[in-house]
């Protein structure tokens, strides 16, 4: 582990760093955001979102938490989407999870949990809809992998279900949700290609917490 104290140092040398390569760095910075991106992932302390896209501060928005869940009864959560379109409104909304999750793996074990039981649930739901699928995958590696590949996906569902998201993108064609997944083994990010249009419309009949249709018949 790195000592506390070296933070600090860490922190001066960056900001040296910044402001050698661009005097203005930090008053830009300060002056307001205005991020394309809103990137919901796992807390895991090996998936830093800035990085593994390539990107500057200021330049995504970042919510995470254990496992990338999007769940209804999260506040939290539901604050941040709330903010990130209504007033941020940013374009793209990504819901990254990576292999090698603990939490994807934590929910697959039959064990409390204790604490975490409610928030791993989530989770269990996701097998609890897929497990035809899941349970035919023999090998337990690949099924753990399908299974972060599936909660993203779901994930994804979720945030399409939000009145910001159907509201915005009714009135102005975005954000657009997008699934990724993130391999600790390659550094690569996946993209697992959800039509975000079609899910509209395999939703809307249900979701739909708009006065107007997203897509008429």
């Amino acid at each position: 582990m790195i000592p506390y104290d070296q933070l600090f140092e860490n922190n001066r040398r960056w900001a040296s760093n910044k402001k050698a390569g661009e005097p203005a760095y930090f008053d830009k910075l300060a002056a307001e955001q205005h991020p394309g991106y809103l990137y919901i992932g796992c807390s895991d302390s090996r998936v830093p979102a800035n990085d593994i896209m390539g990107v500057e501060p200021g330049d995504v928005f970042v919510h995470r938490n254990v496992a990338n869940v999007v769940a209804n009864t999260d506040l939290n959560c539901g604050a941040v989407i709330e903010y990130a379109v209504a007033h941020l409104k940013v374009r793209h909304i990504i819901v990254c999870g990576h292999y090698n999750c603990g939490g994807v793996k934590a929910a697959m074990q039959p064990q409390d949990m204790g604490l975490l039981n409610p928030w791993l649930r989530n989770i269990r739901d996701v097998y609890r809809l897929h497990q035809d699928e899941l349970n035919g995958i023999t090998e337990e590696a690949a099924r753990y992998e399908r299974l972060v590949e599936l909660n993203v996906i779901e994930q994804c569902v979720n945030v399409i279900k939000t009145a910001p998201v159907q509201q915005s993108y009714l009135a102005q064609g975005y954000p657009v949700v997008h699934g990724w997944v993130f391999d600790l083994h390659t550094g690569l990010l996946k993209d697992l290609a959800i039509d975000f249009e079609a899910r509209l419309r395999s939703i809307q009949q249900i979701y739909n917490l708009t006065s107007t249709p997203w897509f008429r018949p």
